[in-house]
């Protein structure tokens, strides 16, 4: 009886963890969870303490707590790393909100924008697609080889996405190793 009792509990546990493993993604080394807002998300992630630092910076915490949806592009810190020395330090004083602000809408777009939506979008559009953010400007969505999407930005710069479908309560996460630039 006592054994039957354990491998009860242990297949509980053990099917327990797999439900809840599911449905999560790890991101800078931290479990993202659906059941959490982007930022209650992000905040947590290791490669993207200087997106979260920017995204302070530029008063937009509530926009991305908000219902949404939301598909953000998040930059990691290699990617912020890449820029010209200081732009970051230059982007994040109070004077450059509104650039700043600029450059991080462009990393949003409206709805809920999936590996599977953005591949069917491409393919319906003949191999290219393009999608407007937040601030207005568009961003341009191709294929580079199988199970692979590249992001262009206004001056034809690429960026990929690392890791897709990274569910939020409110959106979706794509990782790019990129920082998109509007015009």
């Amino acid at each position: 009886m006592k054994r039957k009792m354990l491998l009860t509990a242990l297949a509980l546990a053990i099917a327990t963890s797999n439900v809840f493993a599911a449905g999560e993604t790890m991101v800078g080394g931290q479990a993202m969870y659906p059941t959490k807002d982007i930022v209650d998300n992000a905040v947590n992630s290791e490669d993207h303490t200087t997106l979260v630092a920017a995204v302070k910076a530029a008063g937009l915490v509530d926009t991305l707590k908000s219902k949404g949806p939301f598909t953000v592009l998040a930059p990691t810190n290699e990617a912020f790393a890449a820029l010209p020395a200081g732009t970051v330090e230059t982007l994040t004083r109070p004077e450059n909100k509104m650039a700043l602000t600029r450059i991080l809408t462009y990393h949003v777009i409206p709805g809920r924008y999936d590996f599977r939506k953005l591949d069917a979008a491409i393919k319906e559009s003949g191999g290219k697609t393009e999608l407007k953010t937040v601030n207005g400007e568009m961003l341009t969505f191709s294929e580079n080889g199988p199970h692979n999407i590249v992001v262009a930005d206004a001056s034809g710069h690429t960026a990929n996405i690392s890791t897709y479908d990274v569910m939020q309560s409110n959106g979706v996460i794509m990782v790019v190793d990129k920082v998109l630039m509007p015009k």
